[in-house]
């Protein structure tokens, strides 16, 4: 998925960062990623061999996450009789297709009536026991992964295009996801100030988001899917409530208190922060919090913008960003 903040990208300077800290190069500590997004952090240190404890407040993240941090290898049969579905007039046709009368163009209209009927499906097989847990997840997150491939976005569910691109033409296929070979983690769908507190571990990995750009609200149908809940909608692109997902992150007034309250209850020898130029604390004020809690270093790298930005036509001067790596040895 081409996502806000991905540091698919990035992965080898943070994985050479990782095993500045890692005692021989050892592949078998436990690294939290407590911002985990689509998994890919995750993911590629379980490769690794490591233990990985993933978290993300967003619901369709906790479904991406379980499939790449939980599942192991799994042959997923049902894929097939998932994709010859009929399409059916469900939630998402109704809402996001404008086919319905809604206005809305997220999806073509075969597209959403496809989506309704395979996530109905999988929620039905469910609670039938027809399938386990780990292929519950597999098959919500080969929905939410392939549903994504043919959305009439520019990225980010924030708006949706006039006409229909060449993509969003496309039908609607779920493919199998791959699952990284390494240990079992754990994955929590919580506020990652209060997850903090109960858990322990080697590295903490920590990519909040850097600006005023609310996930909740850039990918609220994801959420919908996922969680296929019917939920009350408004506005011209049909939102969600968001209220208990909105993150202090992603506010100049409490993006600071948030960040060091955090800092302060982690329990866990190395603290990596994920950070660019761009964001709402400057490198000097992330400096001086993490250096209250024991030894400060910093770590640079050019990376280049989301592609989301260069669409929206935003005034940047550049066409990249620094993407700086703060680190923490914690000893308070």
């Amino acid at each position: 998925m081409n996502y806000i903040g991905s540091k698919h990208s990035l992965l080898n300077f943070i994985d050479s960062v990782v095993l500045e800290f890692t005692d021989n190069h050892n592949r078998n500590v436990v690294i939290s990623d407590l911002f985990a997004g689509t998994g890919a952090v995750g993911a590629f240190f379980r490769s690794k061999g490591h233990k990985i404890i993933a978290n993300d407040i967003q619901y369709y993240s906790y479904i991406i996450n379980y499939n790449a941090i939980r599942n192991k290898k799994n042959h997923l049969d049902k894929l097939e009789y998932l994709n010859s579905l009929d399409g059916f007039d469900g939630f998402i046709y109704k809402n996001y297709c404008a086919g319905s009368g809604s206005g809305r163009l997220y999806f073509s209209d075969e597209n959403g009536r496809k989506c309704d009927a395979i996530r109905t499906e999988i929620e039905r097989m469910k609670v039938a026991n027809e399938i386990t847990d780990a292929e519950y997840y597999a098959y919500l997150a080969a929905l939410i992964e392939a549903i994504d491939k043919v959305a009439n976005t520019a990225s980010v569910y924030g708006a949706f295009l006039k006409q229909l691109k060449k993509s969003a033409q496309k039908p609607v296929v779920l493919v199998p996801l791959a699952v990284a070979e390494g240990p079992v983690g754990d994955v929590y769908n919580e506020n990652a100030n209060q997850l903090i507190q109960r858990i322990t571990g080697d590295i903490l990995y920590v990519d909040p988001p850097y600006n005023a750009r609310q996930y909740a609200s850039n990918y609220h149908i994801l959420e919908t899917i996922a969680r296929y809940d019917s939920p009350e909608i408004h506005g011209k692109t049909g939102l969600r409530d968001t209220a208990e997902q909105k993150s202090k992150y992603s506010s100049k007034r409490t993006v600071e208190q948030e960040f060091e309250d955090l800092i302060k209850n982690a329990k866990f020898k190395v603290i990596l922060l994920s950070y660019n130029n761009e964001g709402l604390m400057s490198a000097d004020v992330v400096k001086a919090i993490m250096s209250k809690y024991g030894q400060y270093s910093l770590r640079k790298k050019e990376h280049r913008r989301f592609r989301a930005d260069k669409i929206d036509n935003r005034n940047h001067k550049t066409g990249g960003t620094t993407e700086y790596l703060h680190i923490l040895e914690k000893t308070k």
